[in-house]
């Protein structure tokens, strides 16, 4: 099994549908042993019943716009595995009334507030982690290493309809993947992006043009389908295995081609 020893935390799962909770079947059944993280006591309940499903036994809060709690975190997961081998970083949230409307129209505090949880938390969870991600100290050098991944969207890098200050968080998370992989890379430590396509999760039902681009997606993409979070979460557990172990750095589009086409 791909990650068969490997130990690991993921932040966002927050129900069935959601791509993290796919990452953590995916990432179970190739042998990880999990934690899983909760926003606040409102999301704990639901967290637990899913995880329970995959025997997990460690769940810690984690609400992202707090340092004190990525620092609890860290302390937290010090304290259950030692070492970390892998960090899922699946969180995103932006005010529903900023992707209605135009981009232009963005308030100063909705701006911040998408950058803060959607963006700057990725780098805020490396700097918490990094001891426990660290290879360096290895005997004989780097010869296995730690995986950060966070997910991304094209929005990112191209203008979606009523995405607005998301993609523009997006933009700022994947260039935020590109510098903590230089930063983090001498440690053993890769970083990469998931660009999924469109799927019908929880924080995409606040794109109010979310529908059509369902919709439109079987007609446009190379392979004329959408792609499902299982799709999505077998291509994450590439990179958190040594599978990927040359590859940090990067942002892979899981959207059956759709980006690569024009008009």
């Amino acid at each position: 099994m791909l990650l068969s020893g490997r130990k690991g935390v993921i932040l966002g799962v927050a129900n069935k549908r959601s791509i993290a909770w796919a990452i953590a079947k995916a990432a179970h059944d190739q042998g990880a042993e999990l934690a899983l993280t909760y926003a606040n006591d409102r999301f704990k309940e639901g967290v637990v019943e899913l995880g329970d499903s995959l025997g997990v036994k460690h769940y810690f809060p984690c609400d992202v716009g707090r340092d004190q709690e990525i620092t609890a975190l860290a302390d937290s997961l010090k304290k259950t595995f030692g070492q970390l081998d892998f960090l899922v970083h699946a969180v995103a949230f932006a005010k529903k009334e900023e992707l209605q409307g135009g981009y232009v129209d963005t308030s100063r505090e909705g701006y911040l507030l998408a950058q803060e949880i959607s963006s700057f938390s990725l780098t805020a969870l490396c700097k918490a982690c990094k001891p426990l991600l660290d290879r360096s100290g290895q005997a004989e050098g780097i010869e296995r290493t730690a995986s950060v991944l966070t997910l991304t969207y094209l929005g990112g890098q191209r203008v979606v309809p009523n995405y607005n200050v998301m993609g523009v968080a997006k933009a700022a998370l994947e260039a935020s993947v590109r510098y903590l992989a230089a930063d983090l890379g001498p440690l053993g430590i890769r970083v990469n992006a998931v660009s999924a396509g469109p799927i019908k999760t929880l924080s995409a039902a606040g794109v109010s043009s979310f529908s059509t681009l369902l919709d439109q997606m079987p007609d446009r993409a190379p392979l004329r389908k959408n792609v499902t979070t299982e799709e999505v979460a077998d291509a994450s557990v590439f990179f958190l295995s040594e599978m990927a172990r040359g590859v940090t750095g990067e942002v892979l589009f899981v959207d059956a081609g759709f980006h690569a086409m024009g008009l």
